[in-house]
């Protein structure tokens, strides 16, 4: 199997397509970039800016640069010894324009006659024998603006297939829909009423039952040509946890990949691993994203950011298990109900449960699920937990849970065929909790943001060094080709913002005076929000990407307040707020006050976040696993939630950047160039260490943790893998504050060393002031390696 050393993260688009990207190749060579990764490449509905919703999975994407574009860019990484691996969704796909995917419209015109039907998960019954699809508008006439026109349904801009023999010209449209095999509803039904399977919340996402061999097999024909003819060297999987049997499904897809590099986008709680027997390399990153982060956040601020926290809502300090059972019980109470109804109607007559009760149990129980979902038998222990949790939340409902979790397969076995309860109930839970977890507490519980990323626990509030090194080497045991990441295109905040928001851990009692005025002053000026967690929410995303746009915090604070639902909302939301809200961020960037005193911290924390940003990325790409570089991150790169973090690149400037690096005499400014809003100092970072890693992987081989001596050690975290050494600070606000190191050594291991960022020579107990008198990091190689 052909393992990379490094990846580089690509969003492929109608902008930047397969043929654009193929001309980038020689700039991420020149990077260091061992493999190019590209978000998903098959057709998706058109106007997709992502990918992720693809509406035929039998071709490259035209207007990503098709079949051809995809031959151009593989030939060109491979001429370079470079290998390519993409970006896969076999969970569901876009049906948002049913013309434009074949099989959904096949499914729609024939029903359950379509040789499609097994193809998307739908539960017939329950719509009378049709496909319930939520898009009318609101009002009882909506049905009168249904239309026939050449030999389709329409209404307004969306167009449906009429099954044979089910009209003739002149025909009333609404007698036409009430014949087919699909029912157009109230777009507000859907959330209660919708009978297939979903992708979260987003009903123009339908689920794909690739459990199904056929299915499986037309699903990655496409497939299986890139790996056939060479263009392909791995694959990255989505959202695993949305398919019935991931375990099953990456074993097919190493015999159909022939046992290609494969990592799966798996959330994995504090704590919890990936089943051990998955044929996979690993996950994506978000576990090393969280332990990194954690491991740069002081915990001496949290008791004044959670004291800060707590003024904001009244006086009340956040139970984070409390929020999370409410924000998960609503979303499995309201948005995600279509899908406990369709579990409910799954528990059989003799199991003595009314329907209600049965609704009622398994909502609690997917409340209080602590992690995405079992694998059963594997992690039974995670259903035991909600089990226990749900009858400590609801007594009431105890009898009821005891004969749910005997459904839900408690007590499974290695040998016990589950039912379809227990099978469909473990691709839910993960929908509960992506939802009313990342999707909504993560932005009702701002105590420090930083913290609040996919993957994460906020409650969990920073990592002290040894807990740190021991979650490395247990990665450089175990998962030694999982990928590491810092940002993606999931992220809620990119790894530049988050690095300069951690440092307010280090400021918290200043941060929390910031916060008080900017609200006193902003009531003063008759601006009262209303939503005091909301307002520290969207002050650390300015004071993160500051200097920012008007119109990028606008549209993420919107953003914001919509997730977390308490002030406003996606649905039948609160104008009155909003307009408060914006005129709020209004006064943030232009009245001179206000503005003042937020740019002013924003300065304070400057220098710190890009020692953060330099000391996080430099762990990142030489830590235990194959680290990737987000499109445009080898730059400081502020970026907020999508769609603000997939704005074009500016890859000449890139380019033309690093080429000024590379021909600089060593020893001179231009080699070595100041940490700065320029980010090129984090470019040289980069590109060094992912040079290092592609050309020499056998100084990458191990993993020993070093420890600093003095009065400040603990500001300093380094470890040796086997040939290269990486040295980063720690809290860099404190450590400024405290004038700096002086007397702190770090006792290196045998041999003559160089600084490959600097050329610095350094042996035996360096000090650690001369190992970081250039930067807040280092990066060393045993010269005689």
């Amino acid at each position: 199997m052909r393992t990379p050393t490094s990846t580089y993260r690509l969003q492929i688009t109608s902008d930047l397509t397969l043929d654009r990207t193929a001309g980038l190749v020689d700039y991420l060579h020149d990077l260091g970039a061992d493999w190019v990764y590209l978000s998903p490449i098959l057709r998706a509905v058109g106007g997709s800016d992502h990918g992720y919703d693809v509406a035929s999975p039998a071709e490259v994407d035209p207007v990503r640069g098709g079949p051809a574009g995809l031959k151009a860019l593989a030939d060109a990484a491979h001429a370079k010894g470079m290998g390519v691996i993409v970006d896969i969704v076999p969970n569901h796909q876009g049906v948002a324009v049913p013309q434009e995917n074949p099989w959904w419209w096949s499914l729609l015109a024939e029903g359950q006659g379509s040789r499609y039907a097994q193809a998307f998960d739908v539960d017939w019954a329950a719509g009378g024998g049709k496909v319930l699809i939520p898009v009318l508008g609101d009002g009882d006439g909506e049905l009168e603006q249904l239309r026939v026109e050449d030999g389709t349904l329409r209404y307004y801009e969306n167009v449906y297939p009429l099954a044979e023999g089910t009209w003739a010209p002149g025909d009333d449209p609404r007698d036409v829909h009430a014949r087919q095999h699909y029912e157009l509803i109230n777009w507000r039904r859907g959330d209660a009423e919708l009978n297939y399977r979903r992708f979260f919340t987003v009903a123009t996402l339908a689920g794909v039952r690739v459990e199904d061999p056929g299915v499986f097999e037309e699903s990655h024909a496409e497939i299986r040509r890139w790996i056939d003819e060479g263009l392909v060297d791995g694959l990255r999987i989505d959202h695993p946890d949305g398919l019935r049997d991931p375990g099953e499904y990456l074993d097919r897809l190493k015999e159909l990949t022939g046992g290609a590099y494969v990592v799966v986008e798996k959330i994995l709680e504090p704590g919890e691993l990936l089943p051990a027997d998955w044929a996979t390399q690993g996950t994506t990153g978000y576990d090393a994203l969280g332990t990194i982060d954690r491991l740069l956040t002081d915990p001496a601020g949290e008791y004044a950011l959670t004291s800060l926290d707590a003024r904001l809502r009244g006086g009340e300090p956040v139970n984070w298990a409390e929020m999370v059972h409410g924000t998960k019980r609503a979303m499995a109470d309201g948005a995600l109900h279509a899908e406990v109804q369709r579990l409910a109607r799954l528990v059989p007559a003799d199991a003595g449960l009314a329907h209600d009760e049965a609704v009622d149990g398994l909502a609690e129980v997917l409340a209080n699920f602590p992690v995405y979902r079992s694998y059963l038998p594997e992690g039974a222990e995670h259903l035991r937990h909600a089990l226990d949790a749900a009858r400590a939340q609801r007594p009431d409902l105890a009898d009821t849970l005891v004969s749910l979790g005997r459904l839900l397969g408690v007590e499974a076995g290695d040998d016990t065929e589950l039912g379809e309860l227990a099978r469909r109930f473990q691709q839910t839970s993960g929908m509960v909790m992506a939802k009313g977890v990342e999707d909504t507490a993560f932005y009702r519980f701002p105590r420090l943001t930083s913290l609040t990323e996919v993957g994460g626990d906020p409650s969990h509030f920073s990592l002290a060094p040894d807990e740190a090194h021991a979650e490395l080497a247990r990665r450089a045991a175990d998962e030694p080709l999982a990928m590491t990441t810092l940002s993606t295109h999931d992220t809620k905040r990119s790894e530049a913002v988050r690095a300069r928001i951690t440092v307010l851990a280090e400021a918290a009692e200043q941060w929390a005076g910031v916060v008080g005025t900017v609200k006193r002053l902003a009531e003063e000026s008759g601006t009262r929000v209303g939503d005091g967690p909301l307002v520290n929410l969207v002050l650390q995303a300015v004071v993160g990407a500051w200097p920012v746009e008007q119109e990028r915090i606008t549209d993420y604070a919107l953003k914001a307040a919509r997730e977390a639902g308490n002030s406003t909302a996606w649905v039948d939301g609160d104008a009155d707020f909003e307009e408060r809200l914006l005129r709020f961020i209004d006064h943030v960037l232009h009245d001179p006050e206000m503005r003042a005193v937020v740019e002013g911290f924003a300065e304070h924390v400057t220098a710190a976040g890009w020692a953060n940003g330099l000391s996080a990325k430099l762990i990142q790409l030489t830590m235990p696993g194959v680290p990737d570089v987000y499109q445009g991150a080898e730059l400081w790169a502020e970026s907020l939630v999508d769609p603000d973090n997939r704005r074009p690149v500016d890859f000449e400037a890139r380019t033309a950047m690093l080429a000024r690096l590379d021909a600089a005499q060593p020893g001179t400014p231009e080699a070595t160039p100041a940490v700065g809003p320029d980010a090129a100092a984090k470019l040289l970072v980069t590109s060094r260490a992912l040079r290092l890693r592609r050309d020499s992987p056998e100084l990458f081989t191990g993993y020993t943790p070093l420890s600093a001596t003095g009065p400040l050690a603990e500001h300093v975290f380094a470890f040796d893998r086997g040939g290269a050494v990486t040295v980063a600070t720690r809290l860099p606000l404190g450590l400024a504050e405290r004038g700096g190191f002086a007397d702190e050594a770090l006792p290196l291991p045998e041999g003559d060393w160089e600084d490959v960022l600097t050329g610095r020579p350094h042996a035996g107990a360096a000090a650690v002031s001369d190992l970081l008198a250039d930067y807040p990091v280092a990066l060393l190689r045993r010269k005689d390696s």
